[in-house]
C-alpha cells in the first residue's frame, strides 16, 4: 500500500510538472494563435497580382488565422528591397529577383509560384506600328517598363536579346503601368513598352496600341522565350520561413484556395469578387483581360518543372549585369508548402 500511495504521489506531482510548463489542456489543445503579416505587392490592381487581393477578398488570410495587410508599390523591385530591409514580412513579385538575389549572395526564396507565365505584352504606339512590326524593329526604340531593373525590364531584355538587338544600346524609360503607361504612350514619351492587364486591355481596345510580342499564355510565352518563365509569386527571406514554417504554410494555403477559386469560377465571377475601382472605369474590358490571360496561373503554388533554369538562362544570355553569374537555384523557391497545402 505504501508503494502504491508513492506511486500515485509521483504521478500528481508529474502532472503539476507538465502544467507548469505549459503542456496542452483539452480547453487550449488545437486553438491556433492569428498572425499579423505584411506583404508588399508590386502593383494590386494589376491582374497578374490578383491572387492576392482574392485571397483576401475571400477571407482566405482569415480562415488561415492570418492578418494580413496588402501595401501596394508599383514594382516587384521595391518589394524585394523592402523584404530584404525585413520592413515586411514577404513580397510579392517576379521569381528572377530572388534569382538574381542570390548570385550576390542575398537570400530570398519563393514559396508559392502562381504565375506559371508573365502575362505581360510588348506595346507599341499604334501610330508607329508601319515601323515597327516584329523584335527587330525595336532597336534604337524608346521602350518603356514600369521600373528599371523590373520583371518587366527583364523581360524586354530577353526579347531584344532574341532578336539579336545589343540591349546595352537600348533606351529603357520607367513608367509604370496603367495611367502613366498610357500617358507615356499618348505623348510618345515611348515608342512601346512591356505592361500588364487591364493596362493592355485599354490600349488596344481604344486603338491607341498594338500587342508586338504577347506573353499572356504559358504557350504564347514558350513561342518568344524558349520555355516556361514563371513570374509572380511570393517570396520571403531564407531565414524567416526556416524561422516560421507554420506561418508560411497557413500563408501558401491561403494561396491555393485562390488559386483554385481561380480555375473553378468563370472571369466575371472573379472580377465581382475584386475592389471596383480595379475595373478602371470598364468591368466588361476588365472581364475580357482577364478572360484571356487566365492561364498564367497556376493551380497548386508549386514551381513549374525546367522554370528556373529558363529564367537564369535568359538572365546570364540577354542581361548585361548578369553575365557570367550563377545562382544557386535550390536556394531561391521551395515547394515544400505547395506540397503540404490541401
Amino acid at each position: 500500500m505504501r508503494l502504491d500511495l508513492r506511486r500515485w504521489c509521483s504521478a500528481i506531482a508529474g502532472l503539476t510538472i507538465l502544467a507548469a510548463c505549459g503542456a496542452a489542456t483539452p480547453s487550449t489543445a488545437g486553438t491556433v494563435q492569428t498572425v499579423s503579416l505584411k506583404i508588399m505587392v508590386g502593383g494590386l490592381a494589376k491582374q497578374i497580382y490578383l491572387p492576392n487581393m482574392l485571397a483576401k477578398q475571400l477571407g482566405y488570410f482569415s480562415d488561415q488565422h492570418l492578418d494580413v495587410t496588402l501595401i501596394d508599390e508599383g514594382s516587384g523591385q521595391a518589394s524585394e528591397d523592402e523584404v530584404l530591409a525585413g520592413n515586411v514580412e514577404a513580397g510579392s513579385g517576379a521569381y528572377v529577383h530572388p534569382m538574381v538575389l542570390n548570385a550576390a549572395g542575398k537570400k530570398i526564396e519563393t514559396i508559392c509560384q502562381f504565375g506559371i507565365a508573365p502575362g505581360e505584352a510588348e506595346v507599341i504606339d499604334a501610330r508607329k506600328a508601319g515601323s515597327i512590326e516584329s523584335p527587330n524593329d525595336l532597336k534604337g526604340k524608346n521602350l518603356g517598363v514600369t521600373e528599371l531593373g523590373s520583371g518587366t525590364h527583364t523581360l524586354t531584355l530577353a526579347i531584344l536579346g532574341r532578336a539579336g538587338i545589343d540591349p546595352t544600346k537600348e533606351h529603357f524609360v520607367a513608367v509604370g503601368a496603367g495611367d502613366t503607361f498610357i500617358a507615356a504612350i499618348d505623348h510618345q514619351t515611348i515608342d512601346g513598352g512591356m505592361t500588364t492587364e487591364p493596362t493592355i486591355s485599354r490600349l488596344t481596345s481604344t486603338g491607341k496600341g498594338k500587342v508586338l510580342v504577347d506573353l499572356r499564355t504559358p504557350d504564347s510565352t514558350r513561342a518568344a522565350l524558349g520555355g516556361d518563365y514563371p513570374f509572380i509569386g511570393i517570396f520571403a527571406k531564407n531565414d524567416w520561413v526556416n524561422s516560421n514554417k507554420d506561418v508560411a504554410q497557413r500563408l501558401v494555403n491561403a494561396y491555393v484556395k485562390a488559386l483554385k477559386f481561380i480555375h473553378s469560377h468563370s472571369a466575371a465571377e472573379i472580377a465581382a469578387k475584386m475592389p471596383a475601382d480595379y475595373y478602371a472605369g470598364n468591368q466588361t474590358l476588365y472581364v475580357t483581360a482577364l478572360q484571356n490571360q487566365i492561364s498564367i496561373f497556376g493551380t497548386d503554388c508549386k514551381m513549374p518543372a525546367g522554370g528556373p533554369e529558363t529564367v537564369m538562362k535568359i538572365q546570364q544570355q540577354f542581361v548585361p549585369s548578369f553575365k557570367g553569374k550563377t545562382s544557386n537555384l535550390s536556394e531561391t523557391y521551395t515547394n515544400e508548402f505547395a506540397n503540404k497545402a490541401s
